[in-house]
């Protein structure tokens, strides 16, 4: 691992955010954080996900690649290690859910062409919970556009991160992948779950540097 390129990811409501500030304050990485809130068409989307998914997804995609770009320029070329909350090719798992097949194409060429030269991850922290778990701490904090979000959305967001994620390994092998169970490692309230959770990423982030 040359330089550290931490991805954070898993559904909505996991915990990303939490722990990747947590993680660039333990090592002192700079955090790379998604925006979300200033996307105008949240709203409606969940409002109606049919007719305001396209104009969502290619906000999101272009608003992340600029960030992703702005990373490589300013980071990546001069040797500083970054944490993220999210990485682009999460676009691919909600485009797919969201999209009609023949947008889905359409999007997945754009996509292909504005990440083409994107940096990779070279470490992934995958998080996942419970439906239960998800929705609780999505309540809490309590973004207003969140609250219309529909629960079998979610679940079936959560088996499609499972699935994306489960092929990510296979054509990825040389990417450690670092799985935490949010219902049984309970990171955002309990200090002693993150510290155990920040001395694995450590370990993994030496063993790396070893290599």
């Amino acid at each position: 691992m040359s330089v550290p390129f931490i991805t954070v990811e898993g559904p909505i409501g996991v915990g990303k955010t939490t722990l990747s500030k947590a993680i660039a304050e333990s090592q002192q990485f700079h955090q790379l954080r998604e925006i979300v809130d200033e996307n105008p068409f949240l709203n409606k989307f969940y409002d109606d996900i049919a007719e305001w998914s396209f104009q969502t997804e290619m906000y999101f995609l272009c608003n992340r690649y600029k960030q992703l770009s702005d990373i490589q320029k300013k980071f990546l070329h001069e040797k500083q290690p970054v944490v993220a909350d999210y990485h682009i090719f999460k676009n691919l798992i909600f485009a797919k859910r969201t999209l009609p097949a023949e947008e889905y194409v359409k999007y997945e060429e754009i996509y292909g062409i504005l990440t083409r030269d994107m940096p990779v991850p070279n470490m992934v922290v995958y998080l996942n919970a419970s439906l239960e778990t998800l929705m609780k701490r999505i309540a809490l904090r309590g973004r207003d556009f969140e609250k219309k979000i529909d629960p079998a959305y979610l679940q079936q967001l959560s088996e499609d991160y499972e699935l994306f994620i489960t092929n990510f390994e296979a054509a990825h092998p040389e990417i450690p992948v670092i799985h935490v169970n949010g219902d049984d490692i309970d990171f955002v309230n309990d200090e002693k779950d993150l510290q155990l959770l920040l001395a694995k990423v450590d370990e993994a982030i030496r063993k790396g540097a070893k290599q």
